[in-house]
């Protein structure tokens, strides 16, 4: 009898998750085997709703991205699906383009998390796959036969020059004449396209650091190494703006003149007003000023990821007719076609990290970046994480908090301080009758346990965040 491998079986027992954007485990977690049954297990649900005769594939820079790409491949073609390869491409120019071409895509990318981990991002003929989708993908129960030899994967530009053209044909070719800017390029999947892209603006542009190693940028915690990067780059090259993303290129790293790096929230939130945006959809560890500016006819809270912001831009709608969202992370999603000085800017209701980017050096004009941060509300978040943290500490804490919170307060030197509100949304968020607001999570993608937050000032924002790390990190 020939042998068959079964896809539910696989993905079960196979160590690999989907945490809050993606498939996430361990390098020696995606076999072969894994890599395909999470294909076929896609390719099944897809095709209950859309006729697939081709999927688009891409991968970051990671050491293992290669090999995944080709068992995901094999899969395809054991199915009669062709394969179409873009190479290392950002995930956003990836769903852009298999968007435009009404198929679906896998991106082969861990994101931001260390290089001994990896992913899949699976993307529907319309856009990411939603929430019902991934459990409709671990539901699945198809068979398949076992791999052959994984085939040679040949590259195609297509991808990359759709996704650049979306944004050169946006602006007039002087937009950055007279900037110099700094692209951090380490060893994200778009460092070959930013500088070019920005050249064409006009730019005057500086390459920093690119590395033959994976580097695991997180924008949500920028390290010290990085800040010290980007203030000596800054007064060395006399930089208007320091650009980077994380490793697939689907989150932002902007700094201002002063080579201070901008929170993704306040980069989101001035994007935003840029374009003119009337409701946005946004997580709830962002930052209250988004809220407080008054800059948003509506701004409607969800959980944290982007399948929670994209699911309330159905909701949004119905009402408004430019609609978005961004996360604290930087990757801003356009939920809408939308006019933008008469030309037409169609929907990516994906994270991305370039129009960010560009609107906020388009709405700076010839003056700072820092001075359109300065006209925001004086509200600052700080972030951080404590790696290698495990999963089943993280929720014993929270289970705690959460039926006492004040307990937990106590427990983390925080006192003398009344609590004003508790939101259960994602984690716990625990706002303070002084203002502040300190908020815990488990990462959805890695064994890490995130701290947020926000209070009148960087310095207390800051001290806090270490603080209230150092306690937890004793419980590890």
């Amino acid at each position: 009898m020939a042998i068959c491998l079964n896809s539910s079986k696989l993905i079960s027992e196979g160590g690999v998750v989907f945490g809050t954007s993606g498939a996430r485990g361990l390098v020696v977690d995606f076999k072969p085997e894994v890599c395909a049954a999470f294909t076929h297990a896609f390719i099944s649900v897809m095709r209950r709703e859309f006729n697939v005769m081709t999927m688009a594939l891409a991968i970051d820079n990671r050491p293992s991205s290669p090999a995944m790409a080709q068992a995901c491949a094999a899969a395809m073609i054991q199915v009669g699906i062709e394969p179409v390869y873009y190479g290392v491409l950002p995930t956003p120019a990836l769903a852009y383009k298999a968007m435009q071409d009404k198929m679906p895509c896998i991106m082969v990318t861990g994101s931001h998390i260390p290089f001994d981990r990896n992913g899949l991002k699976f993307y529907r003929p319309d856009g990411e796959i939603t929430k019902a989708d991934e459990q409709a993908i671990l539901a699945a129960d198809t068979d398949f036969p076992p791999l052959p030899i994984l085939p040679v994967l040949q590259s195609h530009p297509d991808a990359a020059q759709a996704y650049c053209h979306r944004y050169s044909s946006l602006f007039s070719e002087n937009l950055l004449a007279g900037k110099r800017i700094g692209i951090y390029e380490h060893s994200s999947a778009g460092r070959d396209l930013y500088a070019p892209l920005l050249r064409g603006f006009g730019a005057e542009v500086i390459t920093l650091e690119r590395s033959d190693e994976f580097v695991p940028i997180d924008t949500e915690a920028v390290g010290e190494e990085e800040k010290e990067k980007a203030l000596h780059w800054s007064t060395e090259f006399g930089l208007d703006a320091i650009f980077s993303t994380d490793g697939d290129g689907d989150r932002p790293l902007v700094a201002d003149e002063l080579g201070n790096w901008l929170r993704g929230d306040i980069l989101g939130l001035l994007c935003a007003e840029a374009l003119k945006i009337e409701a946005l959809a946004i997580p709830v560890s962002c930052n209250t000023s988004v809220v407080s500016c008054g800059r948003f006819a509506k701004v409607a809270m969800t959980k944290i990821g982007s399948p929670y912001v994209i699911a309330e831009f159905a909701e949004l709608a119905k009402h408004y007719q430019r609609i978005a969202g961004f996360e604290a992370n930087g990757g801003f999603l356009l939920g809408s076609d939308i006019d933008l000085d008469g030309k037409s800017l169609a929907a990516l209701p994906t994270r991305d990290a370039v129009l960010p980017l560009l609107m906020l050096l388009a709405f700076a004009g010839t003056g700072s970046i820092s001075t359109l941060v300065e006209s925001l509300p004086k509200r600052f978040t700080a972030s951080d994480r404590i790696k290698n943290f495990p999963v089943e500490v993280s929720r014993s804490i929270l289970a705690a908090a959460k039926s006492d919170p004040q307990g937990l307060l106590m427990h983390l030197g925080i006192q003398d301080v009344a609590i004003e509100h508790v939101d259960n949304t994602d984690g716990l968020r625990i706002t303070l009758s002084d203002g502040r607001i300190v908020h815990l999570r488990p990462s959805g993608n890695a064994p890490e346990l995130r701290c947020y937050v926000e209070a009148d000032s960087v310095v207390t924002a800051s001290d806090m965040v270490s603080s209230v790390l150092a306690v937890l990190e004793m419980q590890k």
